[in-house]
């Protein structure tokens, strides 16, 4: 029997642990990676949030240096996260899932909205018609915190969809709306 290999990486990209992420500076690699919808450029400095990071260091895509030099593993990377994020496992989960089904997910903003997701093919394009809220099994999720987010949701004229995730890891989506009972 052959053993078999690893596909090849699409690219490789070597970043550097910094407060909020990883920093890119290469720039063949950030633009690689800007035009697949990773990564944010402020201030000229390119970064990839921790989640984006996990996802592309597991797809042997990434590199991951700390600040003096040494190598960082996916464990590495994960527990930097964790400090940072009581919600980092989830965070990545929810994102790897979303990305392996093929689409662009950027973060979120406020109201507890974890992520923006954009239909394949549409980054860059045009916005996100999708804003996902995250909620764990057995962790309550108070109704004024999903009544919050719908409403913004739908003052944006986009799409609320809950990325519940069980204690096995497994993640489902719903699409959330607002109901209305006939009187």
């Amino acid at each position: 029997m052959s053993e078999s290999k690893p596909a090849p990486a699409e690219f490789h990209a070597k970043g550097v642990l910094c407060k909020n992420g990883i920093r890119i500076s290469e720039q063949s690699s950030i633009d690689a990676l800007s035009t697949r919808g990773y990564g944010t450029l402020e201030d000229k400095v390119f970064t990839l949030t921790f989640y984006e990071a996990l996802y592309l260091s597991g797809k042997s895509m990434l590199e991951t240096k700390d600040a003096e030099g040494k190598a960082m593993d996916f464990q590495s990377v994960l527990h930097t996260y964790e400090a940072n994020d009581k919600n980092a496992w989830f965070n990545y989960m929810v994102y790897r899932d979303l990305r392996s089904r093929g689409y662009v997910v950027r973060e979120g903003f406020g109201n507890a909205i974890a992520f923006r997701i954009y239909e394949r093919g549409t980054y860059g394009k045009d916005t996100a018609p999708y804003l996902v809220l995250g909620v764990q099994e057995g962790k309550p999720l108070p109704i004024v915190d999903l009544a919050s987010a719908l409403q913004q949701c739908q003052s944006q004229k986009k799409e609320l969809i809950l990325a519940a995730m069980n204690r096995r890891g497994e993640i489902i989506y719903y699409s959330v709306g607002e109901m209305h009972l006939p009187v």
